[in-house]
């Protein structure tokens, strides 16, 4: 009997989970493993806005393939996804095929744009190393063209961020901190420069706790961040932001308008012919879309309802990872023959938002509010935890923030 064919596509935190823990619990002669990725590296989503606002060099978030990945038990093959086609067993590649027994779908995420004029063409988002690259390259060429410039236009220096979500906050805290280093450097005065963060929700960090958004508000405002809460984008153009507050339209002139609002799944698995709600599959406790027994999807590709609030879960790192450890404890009891799989139940073990440097908020252990340092260390904390996982004390040592004073 042939050994099973595994393919896991995508190598963010669902897929490259996937494919550690598979290569501990499944031998060579027991299945062969495939991680698909297009690049030859896997990167801490959950530091992006930091390399965007230039407060972390990008080389520090990325975490080459082959560092954390046996390539003797599981064979990597960088190349992109161009159709998954359920019904053949068979993904499409750029460069080829491969065929499945079981797939294993963390894809990750695009923007939603919600159909914004402008949006997609003049906004800038934060979902790669690349585009994160740009972003911090683009804001530095206005600040050094600024001076260079008779007319020195307002809009290279008005920085527009729309979405005061998780990303939204922890980007303006990033660029809070950067711009006084940008403007000594390039000779700009600090008053000439805006932060201005746009939501159209009633309060930024919808849905979180009000004490702790208030706190996060305070602090970001003290360093200069303005915020247009209630307030809807309506248009972006090369050199403006139009939004709608109050039944009032205001225009912010600005050629930097970065947008953290929405996101929804890649949009290969829609066109796969799954069952699909802004580009999420629904899945069942078991983590597999109805209909195909031989397909798990994790991370922000998977729609799964918590059962208490009647809401999906939210698309987070801490959700994907779990969902690619019970997927591969669930792989490697089919590939043992064992059909009875176990269910997914999420353990949520907090929510902490950086506000930039030595600063954050928190919801952790049942509860508990953190505040200031306090939380900014326990954020470092998961995120050294989340590399000990991944690549034992060695990657930690690595990559990890282990200065919890900075």
């Amino acid at each position: 009997m042939k050994n099973p064919n595994i393919v896991i596509l995508g190598a963010g935190y669902g897929g490259i989970i996937t494919a550690v823990k598979l290569q501990k619990s499944l031998g060579v002669n027991e299945a062969n493993v495939t991680l698909v990725n297009k690049h030859s590296y896997h990167y801490q989503t959950t530091w992006l806005h930091e390399n965007a606002a230039g407060t972390l060099h990008h080389d520090h978030t990325r975490i080459p393939i082959k560092d954390v990945i046996n390539t003797s038990k599981i064979n990597f093959v960088q190349d992109t996804v161009t159709e998954i086609k359920p019904s053949e067993k068979r993904v499409m590649l750029e460069n080829g095929d491969l065929m499945y027994d079981y797939l294993v779908i963390g894809l990750g995420y695009e923007a939603a744009t919600f159909g914004i004029p402008g949006l997609k063409e003049h906004a800038f988002t934060i979902g790669s190393i690349n585009s994160a690259r740009l972003i911090r390259q683009h804001i530095e060429y206005n600040f050094a063209k600024y001076n260079n410039e008779a007319d020195k236009k307002q809009e290279r220096l008005n920085l527009v961020v729309g979405g005061a979500g998780f990303t939204g906050i922890e980007f303006v805290g990033e660029l809070a901190n950067r711009i006084p280093q940008l403007c000594r450097e390039y000779d700009i005065p600090r008053e000439k420069v805006r932060i201005i963060n746009v939501e159209a929700a009633p309060s930024a960090l919808p849905g979180f706790d009000p004490e702790l958004v208030e706190y996060a508000m305070n602090s970001l405002e003290g360093r200069g961040v303005e915020f247009k809460i209630g307030a809807m984008i309506k248009e972006v153009t090369e050199n403006k932001l139009v939004f709608e507050k109050d039944e009032q339209r205001e225009e912010i002139p600005t050629n930097t308008v970065v947008w953290a609002a929405g996101v929804r799944g890649n949009s290969l698995v829609e066109q796969a012919g799954f069952e699909s709600n802004r580009g999420r599959t629904p899945v069942s406790d078991d983590l597999r879309p109805a209909g195909y027994d031989d397909v798990f999807i994790v991370g922000d590709c998977a729609l799964l309802i918590n059962e208490e609030t009647e809401r999906p879960y939210p698309p987070t790192a801490q959700i994907a990872i779990q969902m690619a450890e019970q997927t591969a404890a669930n792989l490697t009891k089919l590939v043992k023959g064992d059909k009875h799989l176990e269910p997914f139940t999420p353990d949520l073990k907090g929510t902490v938002a950086s506000l930039g440097h030595k600063d954050a908020i928190g919801v952790v252990f049942n509860d508990k509010k953190l505040f200031g340092w306090s939380a900014s260390a326990m954020k470092k904390v998961i995120d050294n935890r989340y590399l000990l996982k991944l690549g034992g004390p060695g990657l930690v040592l690595k990559k990890g923030k282990l200065n919890f004073f900075q």
